[in-house]
């Protein structure tokens, strides 16, 4: 919009029929013939205010408080304040009434609303911190290379696959129950990760041991539920430095193994230490959560966590499924998930930008979507690059990517259940072809990331191209 509106007085011969006010115009005149190829005029093109029309004189003087209104009714009530009567409205300058002729200085006046201050970025994200939580997804894989004896059996992956899909499903629920019980304080979100995260860690165990029998592939089953039940709490909790220095001896032990072979005893005593540092400090935030003011009212209803833990049984399964095909791509899918929370938070900053800068809906929605594409393909950015350092299929990783992404951002705005169900549609057809012989195990991945991709977008930009969806 442009600026305020200015009055500049000509110059002109005393008492002559020129003595006029210039007065800038919303629509300028039109070019004489033969100027309008010639040069171009701006909108806001100035031209004197004509002495025999009193409606251009009435605009000019009032251009002030007339260019600061957003509607017609506002001018009519500028003009009733000043004592314009029927009468004089109708004689004078030719209106049959007040609105009519403040619908007609409202549209030779320009707008001058000055444009409001851009709002502080309350999603301002923090870059140490969503490159530490990146960090700490990835750092837990040390422990597999320090005691890769243990488990490098079928027994015993199949008993660490079942732990860890129990764990990502339970976590991902917990997680989104303690986050919303977070927003109305600390001492409901300690309860709630108090009675949830050890109930969790045993039903993992349970998982693993069945699936893996008795030995040492169990008992590390056993303590990779433990572990990710407690960095569970820490990363709720934002004791993200806490967990990182807890896993400080696996990742200096599996540093060391190309130069140095560090004996059976420290290769199982590196991971325990990690669990037993994670367990402690998890029991330390707890209890500093725990001694906070209780807040007042019941809590939400468990059911509304269960989409996200379906999410996270399905993003688990389709990790799982890329992984089985190129391992080393789920290596670079873990690194990507700090650069993916940033990316979560700057989507949600431009958004709010987009609030304030839009007129229409259909405005708003057209920024974000662009927003949406600008964030979706940051993110993919970094993907493509890790899978050809690791020569992984580029298509699959981008898609898996992809899918990821768009339901952790739908996830994040409460889509419940409209963003888990594409990822678990993905998910069953990714492990359910290849066992019927319909298709093999990467086009069945493929397909079913596809078609999750697609249906997660239509998803994001129906629900978060709506205002309210960033009220």
């Amino acid at each position: 919009m442009s600026g305020p509106l200015h009055l500049h007085p000509r110059a002109p011969e005393p008492h002559s029929a020129d003595d006029t006010l210039a007065l800038r115009l919303a629509r300028p005149p039109r070019p004489a013939a033969g100027e309008g190829r010639s040069r171009l005029r701006s909108r806001g093109a100035l031209r004197p205010a004509r002495a025999d029309d009193p409606v251009d004189l009435l605009a000019a003087e009032l251009a002030e408080d007339a260019g600061a209104a957003v509607h017609p009714y506002e001018v009519a009530a500028l003009l009733e304040s000043q004592g314009m009567t029927g009468d004089r409205i109708q004689e004078t300058y030719g209106h049959p009434d007040l609105f009519s002729l403040a619908d007609d200085v409202f549209q030779r006046v320009p707008r001058s609303r000055p444009r409001p201050p851009a709002p502080p970025d309350m999603w301002r994200p923090d870059h140490l911190r969503c490159a530490l939580r990146g960090l700490l997804f990835a750092l837990p894989g040390a422990a597999y290379l320090l005691v890769a004896g243990d488990w490098q059996t079928g027994a015993g992956l199949r008993g660490l696959i079942a732990a860890a899909l129990v764990s990502w499903a339970w976590s991902q629920a917990l997680s989104h129950r303690a986050y919303v019980r977070l927003a109305a304080g600390r001492h409901g979100a300690g309860r709630t990760l108090l009675a949830g995260a050890p109930a969790g860690a045993v039903a993992a165990s349970g998982a693993g041991l069945l699936a893996a029998g008795p030995g040492a592939a169990a008992l590390f089953a056993v303590g990779q539920s433990c572990y990710l039940a407690a960095a569970g709490v820490l990363l709720v909790l934002g004791r993200e430095k806490v967990l990182a220095a807890a896993l400080l001896p696996v990742a200096a032990g599996a540093a060391a193994l190309p130069w140095w072979e560090p004996p059976g005893l420290l290769r199982t005593g590196l991971p325990l230490l990690t669990v037993l540092l994670a367990v402690a400090a998890a029991g330390h935030a707890l209890r500093a959560a725990l001694r906070a003011a209780p807040a007042q009212g019941p809590g939400p209803s468990a059911a509304v966590s269960v989409p996200y833990g379906l999410f996270g049984l399905a993003a688990g399964l389709l990790t799982l499924m890329a992984g089985r095909q190129e391992p080393y791509a789920v290596v670079a899918l873990t690194l990507s998930m700090g650069p993916a929370e940033w990316l979560l938070y700057r989507f949600r900053g431009l958004a709010v930008t987009a609030l304030h800068a839009s007129a229409t809906p259909r405005g708003f929605r057209l920024r974000v979507s662009r927003a949406l594409a600008v964030c979706g393909t940051a993110h993919l950015v970094p993907l493509a690059l890790g899978a050809v350092l690791v020569g992984a299929d580029m298509t699959q990783l981008l898609l898996l990517g992809a899918v990821l992404w768009l339901a952790l951002l739908l996830q994040a705005f409460g889509v419940g259940w409209p963003s888990a169900v594409p990822c678990l549609a993905a998910a069953a057809t990714a492990t359910a072809l290849p066992l019927t012989g319909a298709l093999s195990a990467p086009t069945a991945l493929l397909t079913g990331c596809t078609a999750a991709a697609l249906a997660l977008a239509a998803v994001a930009v129906h629900h978060l191209g709506r205002p309210t969806a960033h009220a």
